[in-house]
């Protein structure tokens, strides 16, 4: 279990619910207004991506492919290609803007967080008093970055990506080594969106039983089938991607929730954790009280006198399971009965004597 401002996350909490707006926002007001829709829906945080296109891409010509919706009543697509620079442009907002919108989440009781590139990202986010920060899959190797991000004694959230298991243990070890043992492990499928064969989802109970530490999903899929499964593999916290518009023309678009579903999304989770229960059987009242209807008990399929031994008389057993029970008839053999009792009565232990 480890902290995420006042909230918990871990297997013994309601899973945490993360909206990704990050890559579907064009700026301030439409970042706003996902944060709101994310809010509406019971979204527990949204998250955003905190970076410098001109710093953080070296050229300025690099190609990134990913696909867009181009009809809904047919679900045709296409692979498109931009330049990385000019997407992220899209994504960027100056230190103002994120002070505003960290301030409209709050007003929302919206936790805010966002993944970072730089030192300066992480002093904003200190700045800003956030409960958590992420480090990208990109970055997993980035020791020295990752120890920075350690030392704010914010919850860690790590994208694994494309990393083996050893560079997540190396990225781990050096959070713990500043002394941050609040860290959530996500598994994150590459791919916009991700495919089928790379999702891997049986690497989340593989992951719980490696590290002490919450292990997370961030879902790169159209729709919530691979959530559900997630959560049930032992995911205690889903990470999804949210639009205004599902068929923008722009990477993530196609794979993300729009307004109808976020709502749906939410209680989908809630739901499946509920159904979920534990490793215990627990019996409910109402279930208890079915299982009696349902069950036999036994009846007598003769008239008897007092004193009679009940292994000497002839029972049936029949519906329902309000009287002696089968198995209980069975150890009951050596008790008589109290009084006179005609036959077809319910045979119940205050007969026996």
């Amino acid at each position: 279990m480890v902290r995420f401002g006042k909230r918990e996350v871990g297997d013994d909490a309601p899973v945490f619910v993360t909206f990704e707006a990050g890559p579907t926002h064009d700026g301030l007001e439409s970042a706003k207004r996902l944060c709101k829709l994310a809010a509406d829906a019971g979204a527990d945080a949204v998250k955003f991506q905190v970076l410098d296109p001109d710093r953080l891409v070296a050229d300025r010509k690099q190609m990134f492919a990913f696909d867009v919706l181009v009809d809904r009543a047919t679900g045709k697509t296409e692979t498109v290609e931009e330049p990385l620079y000019d997407l992220l442009c899209r994504r960027s907002m100056p230190e103002s803007d994120w002070r505003d919108l960290k301030k409209h989440c709050d007003s929302l009781n919206l936790a805010f967080f966002a993944t970072v590139s730089f030192e300066e990202d992480v002093t904003l986010m200190e700045s800003l008093g956030c409960d958590s920060i992420k480090i990208a899959s990109a970055d997993v190797n980035y020791l020295s970055f990752i120890r920075r991000v350690a030392r704010t004694g914010m919850c860690v959230q790590l994208d694994t990506g494309n990393a083996t298991i050893g560079e997540i243990e190396q990225a781990v070890d050096a959070i713990r080594r500043e002394g941050n043992e609040n860290i959530i492990i996500h598994q994150c499928p590459s791919g916009y969106p991700a495919r089928l064969e790379s999702i891997n989802l049986q690497i989340i109970p593989t992951l719980k039983r490696m590290f002490p530490y919450p292990v997370a999903f961030s879902d790169h899929t159209p729709g919530r089938d691979m959530d559900i499964a997630a959560v049930a593999l032992g995911a205690s916290l889903v990470e999804k991607t949210i639009t205004e518009d599902r068929t923008t023309r722009s990477v993530e678009h196609i794979m993300s929730l729009e307004p109808g579903e976020m709502i749906e999304f939410v209680e989908a989770m809630r739901d499946v954790q509920t159904a979920l229960g534990g490793p215990r059987r627990i019996m409910h009242d109402a279930e208890l009280e079915k299982r009696v209807a349902v069950r036999r008990s036994a009846h007598l399929t003769k008239p008897v006198k007092a004193g009679q031994c009940l292994s000497k008389i002839e029972v049936e057993f029949r519906r329902p399971g309000y009287g002696i029970a089968p198995d209980l008839y069975e150890q009951l053999g050596h008790r008589t009965f109290k009084a006179d009792l005609p036959a077809g009565q319910m045979i119940q232990l205050a007969d026996l004597a």
